[in-house]
């Protein structure tokens, strides 16, 4: 429980921080809490998988050899390595923005400097009221430059929960099933026969995952179809 409060620390202090934000933030900062939360309970079972694993053989070396045959794709690490690409795609988004806000505070700065220095010439000027210090909204209806990018950063997300599924349903799923199976590895050429213990407890964190990508595959699909017809159109 340490460990996913220490996870969880760092992206509900970016989400709160509210310098600079834009339609959808807090969502895609809540995907990340719900996956962070649904991976560190999916990855329990998942903890002690070379004691679940067994087979009819008092060789220690020949149930090795059966284990590394059988899951010869990576589990927990894959599962982890997504994650990681999932909030890259969010801090995308999030290094544009910053990027925006301090293009806008240098313009500030400059029409604040251009306002001083009439104003010590004994002219007027009239300048437009400048961004609030403490929050800045961008507005994606002012440039499709920006628009494009949040696609981009959205589409890269709908990537990596694609390929995410896909490891899941394709490496790991068939990987659990209820019956054992038949061994016969290259150390120990008898055949024997293999069992993972608590399966259906694994099967039902790999749904889990695969249930919160899915419907993070769905929203962004939908804010994607928004973005181009209420945003990109009306250009």
């Amino acid at each position: 429980m340490a460990a996913i409060v220490t996870g969880l620390i760092p992206i509900l202090r970016t989400a709160v921080d509210t310098t600079t934000t834009y339609k959808c933030r807090s969502l895609w900062f809540g995907f990340l809490c719900m996956r962070l939360v649904v991976l560190f309970v999916a990855e329990m079972p998942w903890f002690k998988l070379d004691a679940d694993f067994s087979c009819n053989t008092t060789q220690d070396l020949c149930t090795r050899g059966c284990f590394n045959q059988h899951f010869d794709k990576p589990v927990m690490v894959a599962w982890n390595f997504f994650f990681i690409l999932l909030v890259m795609s969010v801090l995308l988004m999030e290094l544009f923005a910053s990027h925006l806000r301090s293009a806008a505070q240098k313009r500030s700065s400059r029409q604040r400097n251009t306002t001083g220095e009439l104003e010590a010439q004994g002219k007027s000027a009239s300048v437009g009221e400048s961004e609030p210090p403490g929050k800045m909204v961008i507005d994606l209806h002012k440039d499709r430059g920006t628009v494009g990018f949040y696609l981009l950063s959205t589409v890269l997300r709908i990537m990596v929960e694609v390929w995410f599924v896909y490891v899941l349903l394709s490496w790991n799923l068939p990987k659990v099933g209820e019956g054992p199976f038949k061994c016969k590895s290259a150390i120990c050429p008898e055949i024997h026969i293999c069992l993972v213990r608590a399966a259906p407890e694994k099967r039902m964190s790999i749904y889990a995952l695969a249930s919160v990508s899915g419907l993070v595959i769905a929203t962004s699909v939908l804010f994607c179809l928004y973005s181009i017809f209420h945003y990109l159109c009306k250009f």
